[in-house]
């Protein structure tokens, strides 16, 4: 096997692997290495997102909605079903089961665009060389044209709670219970914490989540974070803002967390406990002395905006680097770099990418808040859509929620959607669509959208800015 490629890889998520095989299709030589192992030992590409993160939350999260709707929204449709039950070990086998596919299918993409995929622990080296550790040890140095590093992250431990791995765990030990904990304590209300609260409140767990913060979702519209926090509320989940946990003492039965706030120190006992505090770039053992990569103060790699990180032919993509810790943001940056490095054009539009929280109802949105608008002294308009005055939302049982359009005044620019409601991961897709190409709310406006659908709320919102939305009152 040859040691010297075209380019090199430290990586395979959803940053790298993407940017490995784009970088095969523009004609390049390509080795892409990974070192995730997963709990039973075996290694897999794929990341947090396919193996502990994105594509097993969403299995869970599907499952755990099934079975709530099975509970609440079966009998006003008018079907009968007797008790209803979760078999655990089945759902999380079928998890699993969608995890190993779409690893698995990640060697069959390498495979097919000749990509060498190693498994094992790629570190940086001076002059563009990769030290690779085989899992049986063996070392191999590979010498590069370029060298993409896209190591990804970790979750951000928590002093007062330290991870044990069974009573408190991190985001990746919340995805592999095996029973449902009668209480579950959630340290975090970000789309982790949120999301994985929603998954074991809908299978009985009884959820308290503590915030630090006092705000809830702050990167979020404010309306639209307002909206969560109710429907939130109704579903069950205790959440606590500025409550700032000062220990967890593990015991016998459970874990006990005192936190404080506003009114005082408190103590509750939890069974298990899920850290969630957010997420930090791991780049532990990636780089050798000498190599002349920054990081900056939080640990992120230094790069400018093509992702290139001042030594000349190495680049880094994804968690690692600066700009929200998304998938789809990272597999842009890394199809960027491998464009950039066989001489193509190649960019990435930090202004539109989404944010998905697949909670139920889900949000998602682009571009700015009002808040944010607001704060900016542009004058701008908004136009809002309540999916209560959706036929299909009402047909569907989800009839909570709203799609808000915000637009520029002197222009009719479309500055930012925010979408809280049923599908909202998908509608996005036309928010974004719009806002890449400019769009106005006139646009939009004159956009003929099929009915009924889900997709007229974004119809009626963009005409709400103007007051000439048809299926709702303007205000």
């Amino acid at each position: 096997m040859s040691d010297q490629f075209d380019v090199v890889v430290i990586g395979g998520g959803p940053a790298g692997y993407p940017a490995a095989i784009r970088a095969a299709q523009n004609g390049l030589s390509v080795a892409c290495i990974d070192g995730w192992k997963n709990v039973d030992g075996t290694y897999a590409f794929g990341g947090t997102c396919l193996n502990a993160g994105c594509i097993p939350s969403k299995a869970l999260l599907e499952s755990s909605e099934l079975l709530h709707r099975a509970h609440v929204e079966f009998a006003e449709h008018g079907i009968s079903t007797g008790t209803v039950t979760m078999d655990v070990a089945k759902m999380q086998a079928r998890k699993t089961g969608i995890v190993k596919a779409s690893t698995q299918g990640i060697l069959g993409l390498f495979k097919a665009a000749k990509v060498t995929a190693l498994q094992g622990r790629g570190r940086l080296l001076p002059g563009k060389r990769v030290e690779f550790t085989a899992a049986d040890g063996t070392v191999r140095v590979l010498q590069a044209g370029s060298v993409i590093l896209a190591s990804g992250s970790t979750p951000t431990p928590l002093k007062s709670a330290p991870f044990d791995c069974e009573r408190i765990v991190d985001s990746w030990g919340a995805l592999e219970f095996t029973s449902v904990p009668q209480r579950l304590g959630v340290i975090g209300a970000g789309v982790i914490g949120l999301e994985l609260g929603s998954v074991w409140r809908r299978l009985g767990a009884a959820v308290t989540v503590l915030e630090a913060m006092d705000a809830f979702l702050p990167m979020a519209d404010e309306a639209v974070a307002k909206e969560a926090q109710k429907q939130f509320k109704k579903q069950g989940l205790d959440i606590r803002l500025g409550a700032k946990v000062s220990a967890a003492v593990v015991g016998s039965t459970g874990v006990a967390v005192t936190y404080d706030d506003a009114k005082g120190s408190h103590t509750v006992e939890f069974d298990r406990v899920v850290v969630a505090i957010g997420r930090r770039p791991y780049t532990d053992g990636l780089l050798a002395d000498g190599t002349g990569i920054q990081l900056d103060a939080r640990g992120f790699i230094e790069v400018d905006d093509e992702c290139r990180t001042g030594v000349e032919g190495v680049y880094a993509v994804g968690d690692c680097v600066r700009g929200p810790m998304l998938a789809h943001k990272g597999k842009e940056e890394g199809v960027m770099v491998a464009d950039l490095i066989a001489g193509h054009y190649g960019h990435v539009n930090y202004a539109t990418i989404p944010s998905v929280i697949y909670t139920a109802p889900e949000m998602a949105w682009v571009g700015t808040t009002e808040q944010q608008v607001k704060a900016s002294g542009r004058a701008y308009k908004v136009g809002s859509f309540p999916f209560l005055a959706s036929g299909r939302a009402r047909a569907m049982e989800a009839a909570q929620g709203f799609a808000k359009v915000i637009a520029a005044v002197d222009d009719d620019t479309i500055l930012g959607v925010h979408i809280i409601g049923p599908m909202a991961g998908e509608l996005i897709a036309e928010a974004v669509l719009a806002m890449e190409y400019s769009a106005t709310t006139e646009d939009l406006q004159r956009t003929i959208h099929a009915h009924p659908t889900l997709s007229e709320a974004l119809h009626e919102a963009a005409l709400a800015a103007d007051k000439r939305a048809i299926d709702y009152p303007n205000r």
